[in-house]
C-alpha cells in the first residue's frame, strides 16, 4: 500500500533551519529554494536575522528570491527596522529581488546607518533598486559620507557610486572641492575607478592623496 508522506511536526526542511551543522541547514534552504512553498517564507526570512554562516546565509537569499516578491518584499520590508543582520541580510535580498517596490524603504537612516554592514548593504540595494531620473540624488546622499570607515568600506561606497555612471560627476566635482582632504581623496580615488574600473582602488587612494599633499585636485593631471 502506498502512504503519502507529510512531514511530522519537528521535522521537514523548515525546521532543518535550526539545525546545530550548517551543512544542514544550507541543504535545507536549498530544499525549500527548489520547492518553494508561500509558508516557508517567514521561517527563511527570520533565519536570515540569526544565521552565522555566511554560506547558509546566501543559500537563503537565494531560497527567497524564488518566490513571487507580491510574497517576499513586505516580510523583508519588515526587517529593516530589526536587528543589524535582519536589516543587513533583508537589504541584500531586496538587492538580489530587484523589485522597485522596495525603492521607498531604502531610507537616508539606512544608507546612513551607523552598523557599516547595513550601511554597505543598503548603498548596494539603493543602486539597484534606485528609479529612472533619481540616480544623481543617490548619488548626492552617497557621496556624503566620503572619507568615511576604512579601506574596505570607502571601496564599497565608491563601487556603488561607480555603478551609477555619469550621474556622479557633478558630486566628485564638489567632493574635489571638500575643505576634509579625506573627502577629496576618497572622491579622486572614486573618479579614478569610474574612468577605469580595472585600477587598483589602493593605488587609486595613495594618487589622490599625493595630489591633494601637492596642492592640486585629484584627477586634475589626466
Amino acid at each position: 500500500m502506498n502512504v503519502e508522506h507529510t512531514d511530522s511536526p519537528g521535522t521537514g526542511p523548515v525546521a532543518a533551519l535550526a539545525a546545530a551543522d550548517a551543512s544542514t541547514r544550507l541543504k535545507a534552504a536549498l530544499a525549500i529554494g527548489t520547492h518553494p512553498e508561500p509558508s516557508q517564507v517567514e521561517a527563511l526570512v527570520a533565519r536570515c536575522g540569526v544565521e552565522p554562516d555566511f554560506f547558509v546565509r546566501d543559500m537563503l537569499t537565494w531560497a527567497l528570491t524564488r518566490f513571487a516578491p507580491e510574497v517576499t518584499v513586505p516580510r523583508l520590508r519588515a526587517e529593516l527596522s530589526g536587528s543589524a543582520q535582519a536589516r543587513s541580510q533583508a537589504l541584500h535580498t531586496l538587492s538580489k529581488i530587484g523589485d522597485a517596490r522596495a525603492w521607498p524603504a531604502i531610507t537616508r537612516d539606512l544608507l546612513r546607518d551607523p552598523d557599516e554592514e547595513v550601511a554597505r548593504s543598503a548603498w548596494r540595494a539603493a543602486v539597484a533598486l534606485v528609479p529612472e531620473g533619481r540616480e544623481e540624488d543617490l548619488a548626492e546622499e552617497l557621496a556624503a559620507q566620503f572619507g568615511r570607515g576604512d579601506r574596505e568600506l570607502r571601496l564599497s561606497l565608491s563601487r556603488a557610486l561607480v555603478a551609477l555612471g555619469a550621474a556622479i560627476e557633478p558630486v566628485l566635482d564638489r567632493a574635489k572641492a571638500s575643505g576634509d582632504p579625506e573627502v577629496r581623496a576618497h572622491a579622486g580615488a572614486t573618479e579614478r575607478l569610474l574612468l577605469d574600473p580595472d585600477a587598483g582602488f589602493e593605488l587609486a587612494v595613495h594618487e589622490a592623496k599625493r595630489i591633494v599633499a601637492l596642492g592640486g585636485e585629484p584627477g586634475a593631471d589626466r
